[in-house]
């Protein structure tokens, strides 16, 4: 087994590829946008994703792209600041975490493949034979040993293996938004958050950042939208924020005019297996932790380097994707209990629990025990990080 397809230049393909070309494989990466997407949010990495960045050799790079957050600052509806904390605890980031643009980091991925990995731009996968052979949008059909889906939350690599988006995806009762924005508030590395009952908004500016990220979050039940149609997305995200002070009606009028925008569900991906056949997925696409976690980035690192490694120490005969399923499955469930523990605190239901928390907010820089209520703060997020031990897999370049 040597040709393997990768759908998806995301973080999980792009990391994915390399562990796949290091163990000697052939890698070939299809990806629908026409080029390798540098756009979006700052993401953590943490526990044992840090060990694969490092083991890829890319720590100082990271490092050296690194947000430098100082500090968020809540603000009520008339825009007077009301409450300061740390970027890192605000973040539930300690020690030796990093905080990184999901763009610069796919873009570090990236550059250390393109020299020896196919990618195939502005095209995607219409079909999966069970021979291996593998149908195109644009390009000719192949036949590859294995088709890995790293295709993201609405995976088309597992809707052709393993069915409807809707038999797997749980809606945690959220949306999201983020867009590029005019840095219209002057930001300095820090975030501006203003949350609302049922809503949420904030809007950063990281490190040599011109401009500004705003992100919204708010409660809702299922809506129906097509993935496609940023237009009608926008409508959706207006509507949601109706009625929102401090500056949510300046933002959502930027937003409008903007190009770069994100717009989901907060959702999780849970399946009984995440293999079948000549199909894997890792990911995203196959356990999706949600934004809320703050560790999809750090499960794609991870899972990507156990999936290439598994298969180069064991083949598909061997039960390689077994074995991927069995080291992962821990850490993946670990991971996931984050999302809904964490969303409670991203987006309160009223205005006596944003209250409390602005309190606490206030109140926790004067508390005898600080450490150890940061610990409390972080200390879940870290051990979900760090459930997982890494093999050494040998490579062979």
């Amino acid at each position: 087994m040597t040709n393997i397809l990768i759908s998806g230049a995301s973080i999980a393909g792009t990391t994915t590829a390399y562990w796949l070309r290091r163990h000697g494989f052939t890698p070939t990466v299809v990806e629908r946008a026409p080029a390798i997407r540098t756009g979006g949010y700052k993401v953590d990495v943490r526990g044992a994703a840090l060990d694969v960045i490092e083991r890829m050799g890319l720590l100082e790079a990271v490092r050296a792209r690194g947000t430098d957050m100082r500090h968020a600052t809540h603000y009520d509806a008339a825009g007077h600041p009301v409450a300061t904390m740390d970027a890192d605890l605000f973040g539930g980031r300690t020690g030796d975490d990093a905080e990184i643009m999901r763009g610069d980091l796919n873009e570090l991925l990236y550059d250390l493949t393109r020299d020896d990995v196919e990618y195939l731009f502005d095209d995607t996968i219409t079909g999966i034979a069970e021979d291996g052979t593998v149908t195109f949008e644009r390009s000719a059909p192949r036949r590859f040993d294995l088709v890995i889906g790293a295709d993201g939350v609405h995976s088309v690599t597992r809707r052709l293996a393993f069915g409807p988006e809707e038999r797997f995806r749980r809606d945690l009762g959220a949306h999201i938004s983020i867009s590029t924005v005019p840095n219209h508030l002057g930001l300095d590395r820090e975030e501006a958050v203003h949350a609302a009952p049922g809503r949420t908004a904030n809007v950063y500016s990281t490190r040599q950042d011109p401009t500004a990220k705003a992100l919204f979050m708010w409660s809702s039940p299922a809506l129906s939208y097509d993935h496609r149609d940023p237009a009608r997305q926008k409508e959706l995200l207006t509507e949601a924020m109706a009625g929102v002070g401090w500056e949510v009606p300046a933002l959502l009028e930027a937003v409008r005019r903007s190009d770069d925008f994100y717009f989901d569900s907060v959702s999780q991906i849970h399946m009984d297996r995440w293999s079948r056949g000549r199909v894997v997925l890792v990911g995203d696409a196959g356990y999706c932790a949600s934004p809320a976690s703050g560790q999809g980035t750090s499960l794609a690192l991870v899972g990507a380097y156990v999936l290439a490694g598994e298969l180069a120490r064991h083949g598909l005969e061997g039960g390689a994707l077994e074995r991927y399923e069995s080291a992962m499955r821990p850490f993946v469930e670990a991971n996931q209990k984050l999302g809904p523990a964490n969303l409670k605190g991203m987006v309160m239901g009223s205005r006596l629990a944003i209250r409390f928390q602005l309190f606490m907010i206030r109140l926790l820089p004067h508390l005898p025990g600080r450490d150890r209520m940061i610990e409390r703060v972080a200390g879940a997020i870290h051990r979900a990080a760090d459930a997982i031990t890494l093999e050494d897999y040998k490579t062979v370049e």
